[in-house]
């Protein structure tokens, strides 16, 4: 499956199948809060969040590239990622873009 985020692949033709996207909300550790609460206090990144953000984008890519072979998508075109805080401690992560059939 080729994902990209342009609306374009070069060389390739292909028909527009639909969108197509995939999410998962994720919340905070207590244990990592805890942790992270006092790194906020000296400043730098925040590793376990960061770490928790990117295993949430690539589940929510994984749903959206599930979805693309469920339609026949030969790839995803214009792919995009967004977040945000669905109550406190938890934030979703959905990614989403235009499933395509090479012709």
């Amino acid at each position: 499956m080729i994902l990209v985020n342009t609306d374009y692949i070069s060389g390739k033709n292909f028909e527009m199948l639909g969108m197509v996207k995939g999410s998962t909300i994720q919340s905070k550790n207590l244990g990592r809060d805890i942790t992270q609460s006092f790194k906020t206090l000296v400043g730098g990144e925040l590793k376990a969040y960061t770490e928790m953000m990117n295993e949430a984008r690539a589940l929510a890519t994984k749903r959206m590239v599930e979805e693309a072979e469920s339609l026949g998508a030969d790839a995803v075109v214009n792919v995009r990622y967004s977040s945000a805080s669905v109550m406190a401690g938890a934030a979703e992560v959905i990614a989403y873009g235009t499933a395509v059939k090479f012709v």
